[in-house]
């Protein structure tokens, strides 16, 4: 992990505030929109100690490797890989198998697994739109820190790809929270009614899920 300071201005922030992005370990300074930048900076690298003590409390990076195992729609899959085996990556029998070149194996399981969300995302996107009544003009996946989710008000629909590791429950409920913004482009209290209404259950539990195991999922495939 870098050493580097990320500053960010925030007109709302009171105070200067040092954090560590738990999805990335980056050091974040954020200073209030009219604070002096240079005596931040130079309190901030003095906090050395408390960063590597924060840093050793996050997730460990978890390589995409022969005998790794990983959570596909929240159950544990062991990968196995043989560069004697072809490359193409199939799932069977709580196996992870693929083949090929060591140096190309990361890619090819995240590819695999960036599909696998892609076509479970637009399928249950479509479940959940029907439902509602409403149209969605695209679904598309990429690898955000900050959110699971955004609707645009065109009707796009975007989603991490690592919704795949969660269990269904956490990305369904993803899935209908996004649908609910065609209709309602707020988290009022009309949204949530909605959102419950489309997902058929409580959300709550799927928010709580995010909220304790989420950074997690950021760290897997990562190396070490």
């Amino acid at each position: 992990m870098s050493g580097a300071i990320e500053v960010v201005r925030n007109a709302r922030a009171r105070r200067v505030r040092l954090s560590v992005d738990p999805t990335s370990g980056a050091a974040r300074l954020t200073l209030p929109k009219r604070a002096a930048l240079k005596p931040a900076l130079e309190w901030a690298e003095q906090q050395a100690a408390w960063l590597a003590a924060q840093r050793a409390r996050l997730p460990d990076a978890q390589p995409f490797e022969h005998g790794a195992t990983l959570p596909y729609r929240g159950e544990p899959v062991t990968i196995d890989w043989s560069p004697d085996r072809p490359r193409r990556v199939v799932l069977a029998d709580g196996r992870l198998i693929v083949g090929g070149p060591a140096e190309g194996r990361s890619r090819r399981i995240e590819r695999w697994l960036r599909r696998a969300a892609l076509d479970l995302l637009r399928e249950e996107t479509a479940y959940y739109a029907a439902r509602a009544g409403v149209t969605v003009t695209a679904v598309s996946i990429g690898d955000p820190r900050g959110r699971w989710g955004s609707c645009s008000a065109a009707g796009a629909i975007r989603y991490s790809w690592r919704l795949i590791l969660a269990p269904d429950f956490v990305r369904r409920a993803t899935v209908a929270h996004e649908v609910a913004h065609r209709i309602h482009m707020h988290h009022g209290p009309d949204f949530h009614a909605l959102a419950a209404d489309l997902l058929g259950d409580d959300p709550a539990p799927a928010r709580a899920w995010l909220k304790r195991h989420g950074a997690a999922l950021h760290w897997i495939g990562r190396s070490i």
